[in-house]
């Protein structure tokens, strides 16, 4: 039995694809499994396990380079050509389109697979990726959490997952990287990692908030490193430069493999809705999660332990990019004292004043 899991990005959808793939190696325990992926991913999909094979697609850098000129096109058609080659050179039993996106379900055409099983039409975002599928499911709400969503698909075909089942395992070497980064072994000190920045507007919360709550949790008595990838830095080091002493900067220091280890030793994580985030939960550190213009119930992180912080308005959840009203109201309305009482309550482990994760949106 050859499987190919077709999901390609972004590091959280890919994240909340791992209960599928647990669910897949335990139904097919003997077979092949594959996975496509891109290039931001895929490292995630590497402290894994479960895969045989990582497919990893240079999608962007095909289109960067066939933008840039005849020369620099030629090259990377012929990098193009060279991924098709290794994807068809195995035949696969079952093909899983999990992202239900026209730039994924390019591979899932040029596949070689007796059966492409995906969401058929009506899925919220599809852009008609259906049509390359041969084993159509019933679309299901979008309302349903994305990890949840996942196992649907593969329940539709008699196969049982548990969306829980949203692990990574740090590999040794990166633990070992990440301790000598923070200088010292990991002590009776609460470790907080704080990872502000997010790639959507609406998403983000004020710098002065994450200045505020750095400066109480260090006065607490916790440790406080900041991360972020490297186009992050700018903002985290004017937020570290408000917090003084007590924060720390890892910004664009560590891998994604890196940046799981720092996460596993965690003991709170306080995020925006963004791919770290769901890193983090999976990793096993507690997460204080910021949420405004998304909805919690389709992609908040996964565990009772984790919670979200976000504010109850009409316009929320709207799911755009830039706020509709210009005031970002859903976010602007968090105070810093919420977001740190949450995170005091979760690091004493009592819950109290912290706003459970939705499992899905209130009637």
């Amino acid at each position: 039995m050859n499987i190919l899991i077709v999901k390609t990005s972004a590091i959280g959808d890919v994240t909340h694809t791992l209960p599928a793939l647990a669910a897949l190696r335990r139904e097919f325990p003997g077979a092949e499994i594959d996975w496509l992926v891109e290039e931001a991913a895929a490292d995630i999909l590497r402290g894994a396990g479960d895969i045989d094979r990582i497919l990893v697609s240079r999608r962007r850098y095909w289109w960067r380079e066939i933008k840039a000129g005849p020369r620099r096109a030629f090259a990377a058609l012929k990098d193009f050509f060279a991924f098709v080659r290794r994807l068809r050179r195995r035949r696969y039993d079952l093909l899983f389109d999990f992202q239900n996106l026209l730039k994924s379900s390019v591979f899932v055409f040029l596949a070689r697979a007796e059966k492409k099983i995906g969401y058929g039409r009506g899925m919220e975002h599809a852009e008609f990726s259906y049509i390359f599928l041969n084993h159509r499911v019933k679309p299901v709400s979008m309302d349903i959490h994305a990890a949840t969503r996942e196992l649907m698909l593969l329940e539709a075909l008699g196969i049982d997952g548990d969306r829980s089942e949203i692990k990574l395992r740090p590999g040794v070497d990166a633990v070992k990287r990440v301790l000598r980064v923070l200088g010292k072994e990991r002590s009776d000190r609460p470790l907080v990692a704080i990872n502000p920045v997010a790639t959507w507007e609406s998403k983000l919360w004020r710098e002065e908030g994450f200045v505020a709550v750095a400066r109480g949790l260090a006065d607490s008595g916790c440790r406080v490193v900041f991360t972020g990838g490297p186009g992050d830095c700018a903002v985290v080091s004017r937020i570290i430069a408000g917090a003084g002493e007590g924060a720390e900067d890892l910004c664009g220091r560590t891998s994604l493999a890196e940046l799981t280890a720092l996460y596993s030793i965690c003991d709170l994580v306080i995020s925006t809705d963004t791919g770290p985030m769901h890193i983090a939960a999976a990793a096993g550190p507690r997460v204080l999660a910021i949420f405004g213009s998304t909805a919690p119930w389709r992609t908040g992180p996964v565990g009772e332990k984790n919670r979200v912080i976000r504010l109850d308005l009409e316009c929320s959840p709207c799911l755009k990019k830039t706020c509709p009203r210009g005031n970002h109201a859903c976010m602007e309305g968090i105070s810093a004292e919420m977001v740190l009482v949450a995170a005091r309550d979760m690091l004493h482990q009592t819950g109290g004043g912290v706003i459970p994760v939705p499992a899905r949106p209130a009637p």
